[in-house]
């Protein structure tokens, strides 16, 4: 059974919440999107702790104003101030083509210009929801794209939890009452231990939502791809009986 790496996923072992250190160097770059800015403790940290950053067009203007230098921006500069695309003219790499979001391009840019610590390149990606919810599922579902296409350990952190897309076996190293949503792409068997309410080959994008770890490790066993989403704390309140995950 495949077991995800636990430095570059942050999962941890000891069955207690994720901690800001989880991430302190897990990743071998931070893609920036121009979303919402991270504000939790745990996106900071993985921004904090970038080896390298770089931006999806005018985040480079929220990072700039939060102190950040970006190793490159990426995009077909329709939404980056002028200015500052004069400031950062040296780090700007402007892409004119229209068949990829800058969330790709700079995925791209990030596969031909950065050489992974492992065996796989390691993306954290930041900002990718708030603002327009049209390009916060767009930029969920490339998750699985980067890792089915482009052969990538792609994880999304948002300010409440990430999102890890996966394939075949896997193993989560979780905590109990750690909320756990599954999203199924094209699994036709998904099954899951550790889970409140096993899992299944879900035929819509609700049906996977909400579940719960009940302790210190979750597997999937499946013949397809899906996307895990994982909080970085447990539920504060007692389930109810008649709570239902589906």
């Amino acid at each position: 059974m495949k077991e995800f790496d636990k430095d570059t996923t942050a999962q941890n072992t000891t069955g207690n919440p994720v901690t800001d250190t989880a991430f302190s160097s897990a990743f071998d770059c931070v893609i920036l999107a121009d979303g919402d800015f991270p504000t939790a403790g745990i996106p900071l940290t993985a921004l904090r702790n970038a080896k390298k950053i770089i931006c999806c067009d005018n985040a480079a203007v929220s990072l700039a104003s939060h102190g950040f230098t970006p190793y490159a921006v990426v995009g077909d500069g329709d939404s980056l101030p002028y200015e500052l695309q004069e400031k950062l003219k040296d780090r700007y790499i402007h892409i004119s083509e229209q068949d990829d979001n800058d969330l790709t391009k700079a995925t791209r840019y990030a596969i031909s210009n950065i050489k992974p610590c492992g065996k796989t390149l390691s993306i954290a990606y930041l900002g990718c929801t708030g603002r327009r919810e049209d390009h916060t599922l767009g930029n969920i579902s490339l998750m699985a794209r980067y890792m089915n296409d482009f052969g990538l350990h792609p994880v999304m952190l948002t300010d409440y939890g990430y999102f890890v897309p996966a394939t075949g076996n896997t193993v989560f190293n979780t905590f109990a009452r750690q909320q756990v949503s599954i999203f199924n792409i094209t699994c036709s068997r998904l099954e899951s231990t550790g889970l409140r309410w096993n899992s299944y080959a879900y035929k819509s994008l609700w049906q996977g939502t909400l579940n719960e770890a009940t302790g210190y490790e979750t597997t999937f066993s499946a013949d397809g791809s899906y996307l895990v989403y994982l909080t970085y704390k447990p539920k504060s309140t007692e389930p109810s009986e008649d709570n239902d995950a589906q």
